[in-house]
């Protein structure tokens, strides 16, 4: 049903400051520069950062995964961990390394089949949900599909167009927390056959066109089911 992630946005208190950070120490494309918002290019997924001015904001203290080529690991690792105090974790063969943006946001970076160069695309995504059962069920009709379950029976996690995790309040690898009040963008061919299947439970409908459907998951975050890009 949804067929590619088109955006993930960031409420961030400070542009410049955020700015900084992605496109000097994450070597990121600034694609767009509004008087709130600046939308970096991160492969096929547009990154937001949004100061908190309206509504949709964009998501807090948000846990989510860039991913870069295999062979370009050693390299970010040497160069970020000259002013970060890095995190690692293996899942496989491939490695993550885990820091902090300005804004308290966990960045991972991870080896995926990926052509880069450079960053190339975010592959991972946590949401904080008030109830897993429900949550579940919920993105299980968007087209996610479980693929693990925490052993500690309070977080899952579920495969779509990127992996989406599902956690309730806690804290992960490097205490990384879900984020609240996140704002998500899918891309897909007709947005009304996505609001179909989860019209019954959502939060709210905020927009309903041929082109765009906005609505708000049952813990609030904001989804929008688009043919277009940000």
């Amino acid at each position: 049903m949804l067929t590619g992630l088109s955006w993930l946005a960031l409420e961030v208190k400070y542009l410049e400051r955020a700015r900084s950070f992605y496109e000097e120490t994450l070597n990121l494309t600034l694609a767009q520069e509004r008087d709130t918002e600046l939308v970096f290019e991160a492969g096929e997924t547009a990154l937001v950062l949004r100061r908190p001015a309206a509504f949709p904001r964009g998501g807090l203290h948000t846990h989510f995964a860039f991913s870069i080529p295999d062979a370009a690991y050693d390299d970010w690792w040497d160069r970020l961990s000259e002013a970060y105090d890095l995190e690692e974790a293996q899942f496989g063969s491939a490695r993550s390394l885990y820091l902090y943006d300005p804004d308290g946001n966990c960045v991972e970076i991870g080896q995926q089949d990926v052509a880069g160069p450079g960053i190339d695309g975010i592959f991972e995504v946590v949401l904080e949900v008030e109830s897993l059962e429900r949550a579940t069920s919920f993105y299980a009709d968007l087209g996610f599909e479980t693929v693990d379950t925490g052993a500690d029976r309070k977080r899952v996690r579920m495969q779509g167009p990127m992996a989406l995790e599902l956690w309730e309040p806690q804290l992960g690898i490097a205490d990384a927390r879900g984020g609240v009040h996140v704002d998500l963008g899918f891309r897909l061919d007709e947005p009304k056959v996505a609001l179909d299947a989860v019209a019954d439970r959502v939060r709210a409908i905020e927009q309903e066109t041929d082109e765009t459907v906005v609505v708000r998951d049952p813990d609030g975050h904001f989804l929008t089911f688009t043919t277009g890009q940000y």
